[in-house]
């Protein structure tokens, strides 16, 4: 009974095991998975997203400035000497006749405004504005999260390559040693040749290991980026190819001034700056507003007692200001000059961004044509390992020769998938100098 017990636990904890082996490995991330992810979880983002929201309660508190103001008051007074409160005594109650020396009054008072010089419909435009900012501030931190995205997905593909080349080069200095040691052995070739193998050998090592820790580096960055805890495993799909840029420097150019947020900022603070203009003259009008009180005294605190008496009141009210030693003037003209500043500022940052468009522009075709040379020194190099190799065999060649050969290969393939990187993160930067999104 014990033996079949433990038989039945030792098939238990195999079928087990075998679950958890046969669990399947995660998918591969594709960039366009990662954008989505460093999106949702960065706290830049979401720390403009809360300036939007803040941009909206600003908005609304304008608008209701064009509503009544609609404010109460209850209070309390009590005398030296009894008062009297009645029709005859205060002009314009009504009700009982009497005194009293606890005299409780409430008021409430409906306050419409029906012109302020413009000032009220600026200020709500002045807001509405704001809001346009904070949305276009959003897109500009998404761009920028999206770009870093993009970068560090390439770092990784590239110290991906990186690594791979790394163990070629291993593997092939360690066939050349091979090769060395058996020639030594019948003595085809000297010691010296084996010594050569085993020493760049050793230095491809100590390479290899050098390119896995930026591997580990990169991808841990990575994880950084999305949020995630910094050992998190994962794998990424292969993306690093060519692909060509359709576009034209002038066509890049005009989509970066028509699409760039920064741009349609800039546009919104000029807005913003006149309506301030609009804002200060204002000052220069009257302003109009409606206003109805009403207004009760008692002798009792719940505005009922034996001498409590109600009135009300409409008026009309249009105030002046007739000399203000000319400050309504500065303020207008400090705001025009807040609307040229913004002008300005618009003017400075389309030469940034014509600099910044012309850069990349001129960086993507740089890296563009370094691929196409990197592709033939690529061909060539294969081709010369080849060659040296054979020649080695038939001792035509020297073991430097060979040993050089895979170097030289080895740093062909380097600069080429360092091309091939280069362009996509290129592409990446003038994308985002031109304002779109990914994807």
């Amino acid at each position: 009974m014990k033996t079949k017990c433990m038989v039945d636990f030792i098939l238990l904890v195999v079928l087990s095991v075998g679950s958890v082996w046969a669990q399947p490995a995660p998918a591969p991330l594709t960039l366009e998975e990662s954008v989505k992810i460093a999106l949702e979880q960065n706290l830049n983002v979401q720390f403009a997203a809360e300036g939007v929201k803040g941009s909206e309660f600003r908005t609304k508190a304008a608008w209701a400035d064009f509503l009544a103001l609609w404010t109460g008051e209850y209070g309390y007074t009590r005398p030296s000497s009894p008062v009297a409160i009645g029709a005859a005594q205060v002009v314009g109650f009504t009700g009982g006749r009497g005194t009293t020396r606890n005299v409780f009054d409430f008021n409430t008072t409906l306050n419409q405004p029906l012109f302020t010089g413009g000032a009220i419909s600026s200020n709500y435009r002045l807001e509405k504005l704001g809001l346009g900012i904070s949305k276009e501030n959003v897109e500009a931190v998404k761009r920028d999260i999206v770009l870093a995205t993009r970068i560090g997905y390439f770092n990784i593909l590239t110290t991906e390559k990186f690594v791979d080349v790394a163990k070629q080069a291993v593997k092939q200095f360690e066939a050349q040693l091979e090769v060395s040691k058996a020639f030594f052995e019948v003595g085809l070739v000297a010691k010296n040749d084996v010594l050569q193998a085993e020493v760049r050998l050793a230095n491809a090592l100590q390479a290899q290991v050098t390119v896995e820790n930026n591997a580990a580096i990169a991808r841990a960055q990575f994880n950084i980026l999305l949020r995630r805890d910094v050992n998190t495993p994962f794998s990424v799909v292969d993306i690093l190819e060519y692909k060509p840029f359709p576009v034209q420097f002038e066509e890049s150019l005009d989509e970066a001034l028509r699409q760039r947020p920064e741009v349609k900022v800039a546009d919104f603070s000029i807005g913003q700056a006149k309506e301030a203009v609009k804002i200060a003259q204002s000052g220069y009008y009257p302003t109009i507003s409606l206003t109805g009180n009403y207004d009760r005294l008692s002798d009792a605190w719940d505005l009922h007692g034996d001498l409590s008496q109600d009135r009300w009141t409409i008026q009309g009210l249009a105030t002046f200001t007739l000399f203000d030693w000319g400050r309504t003037y500065n303020q207008v003209g400090e705001s025009k000059v807040k609307v040229s500043q913004a002008q300005t500022s618009k003017s400075q940052l389309v030469e940034t961004i014509t600099l910044e468009v012309k850069q990349d522009y001129l960086n993507m075709q740089q890296a563009e044509k370094n691929i196409g040379v990197a592709q033939k020194s690529l061909e060539s190099a294969e081709e010369n390992l080849r060659m040296n190799e054979e020649r080695y065999k038939y001792q035509v060649a020297t073991a430097t020769d060979v040993l050089d050969a895979v170097v030289l290969m080895a740093q062909t393939r380097v600069n080429y998938y360092s091309a091939l990187s280069n362009f996509n993160i290129a592409r990446a930067q003038l994308e985002r100098a031109m304002g779109r999104m990914y994807p």
